[in-house]
């Protein structure tokens, strides 16, 4: 019950993600073929990365094709209603905060059942959930917005650590998953709303 549960949240989350990555390439003005890469690419290409950093291959986008596919058609109709996704940037903001939430449990959790320590297990969540948007981004020739701005890869690695500690208590995988995701949402929306960022450095040779 609880895996069929999972895949359905990991099928969301990846209709979420590649949502984000085909409206990240109409904004490039890309054509139909880029918005549909850039929607497999943030859809499934954290998963990839991370199921290929950690052995489990063949990965579980090409072992079970219903996320291409999803991805696919997804784009696809980004790329013909997009006009009026664009002004419903809050909505898109909300969605994708619960796709980083999923894909970070999603993640975590599957470096757990690889028995990895707790550095393993959280950037296997954090992977999860950024390493899409990573590759959307070096494909877009500019530095990972993850490493320049934003309250983002940092809320996936404090629900990483969150699931760690969740490890060790008594509480059934289901709710360690359900907690981590939630938790990740909650500290997402409420950076968004407080505009809160890491500090940023600051050169002396400019």
């Amino acid at each position: 019950m609880f895996e069929t549960l999972i895949f359905y949240f990991d099928l969301l989350g990846t209709v979420i993600f590649a949502v984000t990555g085909a409206v990240s390439a109409v904004k490039l003005r890309l054509d139909m073929l880029g918005v549909v890469v850039f929607g497999c690419t943030v859809g499934v290409g954290g998963g990839i990365l991370r199921d290929a950093i950690i052995g489990d291959t063949p990965v579980a986008a090409l072992q079970n094709e219903v996320y291409l596919i999803a991805c696919i058609a997804v784009s696809l109709l980004i790329f013909f209603i997009s006009p009026l996704l664009l002004h419903h940037q809050e909505i898109i903001t909300v969605c994708d905060a619960f796709g980083l939430g999923v894909f970070t449990a999603i993640g975590a959790a599957k470096g757990g059942q690889f028995d990895l320590g707790p550095v393993g297990i959280m950037l296997c969540g954090t992977l999860s959930a950024v390493g899409g948007g990573i590759l959307r981004d070096v494909m877009s020739r500019k530095i990972p917005v993850v490493l320049t701005s934003d309250f983002y890869a940092t809320a996936s690695l404090i629900g990483g650590g969150t699931y760690i500690l969740l490890n060790n208590t008594s509480l059934p995988v289901p709710a360690r998953f359900c907690i981590t995701a939630l938790a990740v949402v909650l500290i997402r929306l409420l950076a968004v709303h407080f505009h809160i960022r890491l500090p940023k450095a600051r050169s002396k040779f400019n």
